[in-house]
């Protein structure tokens, strides 16, 4: 079996973070690393991080800070429903 591209990593992170808002689970960069290592053990660390830094470049995902730094998909203003 290949190795995973980046791009197919992200797209398992995005999937994770995404079902993590669904239950309002935040979720620390490490996890989402863990996570993906999970699902490909052959990845290594420092591909599952430039993933994650991937996601945030590309604006799929963003770092939030409130008590420790999370990432999780871009919020919506209210004043951007008019």
């Amino acid at each position: 079996m290949a190795d995973p591209t980046m791009e197919e990593i992200s797209a398992a992170m995005f999937k994770i973070v995404k079902d993590a808002t669904a239950v309002k689970k935040k979720l620390k960069a490490m996890d989402l690393i863990k996570a993906v290592r999970q699902l490909y053990p052959d990845v290594d660390k420092k591909l599952a991080k430039n993933a994650v830094k991937n996601l945030v470049d590309t604006g799929q995902c963003v770092y939030t800070y409130f008590g420790g730094s999370f990432v999780e998909l871009p919020h919506r203003e209210a004043s951007a429903n008019d």
